[in-house]
């Protein structure tokens, strides 16, 4: 399965949530699993959109044909816009699907991986953080993905930021102690997204 993830900066909000309604024409899409999004939480302004596709054949196609007239609808109401596309490589928990129905907040964290240290990485998101993560309450379902060569996304689907608020700092610390998260990844970005209901497709 490919995932794409987009960040950008809204520099019109009623313009681009207007356009953002007219993906729904991506349900007709050969290969297309499902697409979510909503705002930062943390910064102003900056938005969030996950798409799924079966695999990159069909993606590729897409973007061929039907992208850019889905997309003519919200040129000039963004800026800054990041395009980043991942292979699934496993799931966090199990059962990873790309429906956000049950989702009110998506936590997702971009990680630069040491080139000499990614297999190390990997086993550590799946000794560590996997069972951490899926033994805290209100976390439904995640999935981890790569890019060519050291860039991974950890992607998780949260119930409501209240659950996701017992996953307490002190615990993050303690496990990336024991996952020498330090040693692994050259650079970690993240945040945090309250889900728009109206922009899943």
């Amino acid at each position: 399965m490919l995932v794409k993830w987009i960040r950008l900066t809204v520099v019109d909000r009623r313009g681009f949530e207007r356009g953002q309604r007219k993906w729904a024409g991506l349900l007709g899409e050969p290969g297309f699993r499902g697409q979510g999004g909503g705002w930062s939480r943390g910064r102003p302004g900056v938005a969030h959109l996950v798409a799924f596709w079966e695999s990159r054949a069909f993606y590729d196609s897409f973007m061929a044909r039907s992208h850019d007239r889905l997309a003519a609808s919200q040129v000039g109401t963004y800026k800054d816009a990041q395009v980043r596309l991942f292979e699934h490589e496993f799931d966090v928990k199990v059962g990873f699907r790309p429906s956000f129905g049950d989702v009110d907040v998506l936590r997702l964290a971009h990680c630069q991986v040491r080139q000499d240290r990614v297999d190390h990485f990997m086993l550590m998101q799946e000794k560590v953080w996997n069972p951490a993560m899926a033994g805290s309450p209100g976390m439904l379902r995640g999935m981890l993905g790569r890019a060519p060569g050291e860039e991974f996304l950890v992607l998780s689907m949260w119930q409501s930021a209240a659950e996701r608020g017992k996953y307490r700092p002190e615990r993050v610390e303690r496990l990336a102690l024991r996952a020498q998260i330090a040693a692994d990844v050259r650079a970690i970005a993240g945040d945090v997204v309250q889900l728009e209901p109206s922009w899943t497709v």
